[in-house]
């Protein structure tokens, strides 16, 4: 069976998570993707120990999530070599992927006008921290600092009056590289109508922004709801929070209509003796700022059974609900996996590991999730295909135009 992309050809110069990511999709869409690295390498290769798992090249967990199915090359591009290769694999390319900085592209003649005037069919997919316009434009961004702290998620997901959350690497990243996936398959699209390549960007704050739009709009109105962040005992609606049950479980409950919901849900906690009650509509808990009182009613009847206990009862009666998951219960859940959510990777090192999918599927059948390439694993593959003799190989290796894995691999330790 033919995969979607099958022909397309993507040149991946960036590094960390976003837009590999991206170009993963790509790739496991039948894409082949070519990731350019420097000599050093994409840092992700070298962060296994700071993340808490193994610092291997051989059994490298999240290099592998955003890189597999793709080729690696090593090319140095401050050199003439370097970069005459460069432009050669955007000849016949479809996409070209970068997360560089505005300025650095410019400087190095990689810029968006640069290249399309050169290669007019080429999609131009770029993703920053912050934007290609405005006087932030070319900070350095991350997600922890773009998309989770400028955007507004961290100081609005805390309780009021306790320190923020704990951070999870790589949320804002997967999602606005997913963001700039669609925006590439859009441009893919006209270029095939057309003939002509556009420019996708996409930055991790406006990605940000747009996950939060709702509540962030509803801001506005200062004199209707309350300025975050608040305390779970103000929550607007006491049915979208989290309880805690009689093993010390949190449960987190998600019943948006409140009053649509209230008549079913009080009986099965025994409150029956509620249900009908005026004090205990949306309306008056809300003009009587009575949220406390009701939290307290729910919380003392959730604190009553185990969350298995609860769980039970709750999906039995149809109850939007869930148990607060740690990492560990998250990898065997049965749900996820019979959702092909994960995929079993065997590591040479004889590690077997659960690796998570891409969250899209296209077609009935899953696609390969290979380990992503070593340093410099393709670079005579992928440039020997470009046209060069075995002379001009040897002459572009000797002078350091290109590195293979065997040139890299020492100083790495291997």
């Amino acid at each position: 069976m033919s995969k979607a992309l099958e022909g397309v050809k993507v040149i991946e110069l960036s590094t960390m998570i976003a837009v590999p990511a991206c170009a993963r999709f790509l790739a496991d869409q039948g894409a082949e993707v070519i990731k350019i690295e420097a000599k050093g390498g994409d840092a992700v290769r070298w962060a296994g120990v700071s993340e808490g798992r193994s610092g291997s090249a051989f059994e490298n967990t999240t290099f592998d999530l955003e890189n597999a199915n793709k080729k690696g090359i090593v090319l140095n591009l401050k050199s003439e070599g370097g970069r005459e290769i460069f432009f050669k694999l955007l000849e016949d390319a479809d996409v070209f992927l970068t997360n560089w900085r505005p300025q650095a592209l410019e400087k190095n003649g990689f810029g968006y006008e640069t290249l399309h005037e050169r290669f007019p069919k080429l999609v131009y997919g770029t993703l920053t921290g912050y934007g290609d316009k405005g006087p932030d434009k070319d900070l350095p961004g991350y997600d922890f600092t773009a998309f989770w702290a400028r955007g507004g998620f961290m100081e609005s997901l805390r309780q009021k009056g306790e320190w923020p959350i704990n951070l999870v690497p790589g949320t804002g990243d997967h999602v606005a590289g997913m963001n700039l996936a669609a925006g590439v398959m859009a441009a893919l699209y006209q270029a095939e109508k057309t003939g002509v390549g556009e420019r996708v960007s996409t930055n991790l704050l406006h990605s940000s922004i747009f996950m939060q739009g709702i509540p962030l709009q509803a801001a506005q109105y200062t004199d209707l709801g309350q300025k975050y962040p608040i305390s779970h005992r103000t929550l607007d609606n006491p049915f979208n929070g989290t309880y805690l049950t009689k093993d010390e479980r949190f449960l987190q409950l998600s019943m948006p209509p409140f009053d649509m919901f209230f008549p079913r849900f009080m009986p099965l906690i025994g409150r029956a003796d509620l249900v009908g009650n005026p004090r205990y509509t949306m309306d008056n808990i809300t003009e009587n700022k009575l949220h406390g009182e009701f939290i307290d009613i729910v919380q003392e009847a959730l604190s009553q059974k185990t969350a298995a206990e609860w769980d039970a009862i709750l999906t039995e009666n149809d109850i939007p609900h869930s148990l607060l998951q740690g990492w560990e219960e998250v990898l065997d859940d049965p749900q996820a996996n019979a959702a092909d959510v994960f995929y079993e990777m065997h590591y040479p090192t004889g590690a077997v590991r659960k690796l998570v999918r891409q969250p899209v599927f296209v077609g009935g059948e899953l696609p390969d999730y290979p380990m992503g390439p070593l340093l410099g694993e393709n670079s005579e593959e992928v440039i020997r295909g470009l046209g060069y003799s075995e002379e001009e190989m040897r002459t572009m290796h000797e002078a350091g135009v290109y590195n293979t894995w065997d040139d890299l691999k020492g100083a790495h330790g291997y």
